[in-house]
């Protein structure tokens, strides 16, 4: 019961400072919405390629978004933590009897929410588009937005604590997050790739995702790219915290 009191300490702790700055949420959603005013559409003249997945080109293109929002809207957030360790703020909550591990589940549960929001409202924003998703779908993929969430946003608070550099911690994302957006199928689906790339791509477990997100948009519930999304996100979250919580628990120790 600590850790969950500790967690929620933080959660709110960390709520409030976001609430003082509202401008980051503008912000953040701004580039999901120009790629979908800008470049759904372009997808139009493609829907009837060969190879192309079921559906319109909104169902195929905005679960991709929202998996795109989930991977980079927690992926950068252990630029905030490398700060704080630079201005001591983790080194008072270290002399704490708070949980090591509510002092990461506090800030992986602000960002979790922060990613709902922001998937909620674009989903809403693209049914304004045109976009038409059964609403249990739409749950669905909005939950994977918050395991992805947990998963990269975790990963990433390990990543700032172990480095402690911001000119470190960044070509270490981007050498991260690039590859494995391209062979997502985040843009433009995998199933248009050669041969070649289609298997790589089945190495990534984000290119999983975006498939059992779609499969969701398309309410096809019970197909196995809809379980392999799901499992797949799942497993990501719990090797995320895994490793953030041992991180955290070795550098505050």
């Amino acid at each position: 019961m600590s850790v969950l009191r500790d967690a929620g300490t933080i959660f709110r702790y960390q709520l409030r400072l976001l609430i003082r700055e509202p401008v980051w949420f503008v912000i953040a959603l701004v580039q999901p919405l120009l790629y979908l005013a800008l470049f759904a559409p372009l997808l139009d003249r493609i829907t009837d390629t060969p190879g192309f997945p079921e559906g319109d080109a909104w169902s195929v293109f905005v679960p991709g978004l929202l998996i795109q929002l989930g991977m980079f809207g927690s992926m950068f957030v252990g630029f905030g933590l490398i700060a704080e360790v630079r201005y001591g703020v983790v080194e008072r909550m270290r002399v704490t009897p708070a949980s090591r591990l509510g002092l990461l589940l506090g800030r992986v549960l602000r960002d979790t929410l922060v990613l709902l929001v922001q998937a909620a409202l674009l989903t809403a924003v693209a049914v304004a588009f045109g976009l038409r998703v059964p609403l249990v779908g739409a749950l669905i993929t909005v939950a994977i937005v918050g395991l992805l969430g947990v998963a990269l946003s975790s990963l990433s608070y390990a990543a700032g604590m172990w480095l402690k550099s911001e000119d470190a911690l960044a070509p270490l994302l981007n050498m991260v997050a690039v590859p494995a957006m391209l062979l997502s199928g985040i843009l433009l689906p995998m199933s248009l790739a050669p041969r070649w790339l289609y298997r790589l791509s089945r190495a990534n477990p984000f290119s999983h995702v975006v498939d059992g997100a779609r499969a969701a948009f398309r309410g096809d519930y019970g197909t196995t790219s809809l379980l392999a999304g799901l499992i797949s996100a799942t497993l990501l979250a719990i090797v995320g915290l895994a490793v953030a919580t041992r991180t955290f628990q070795r550098e505050t120790a």
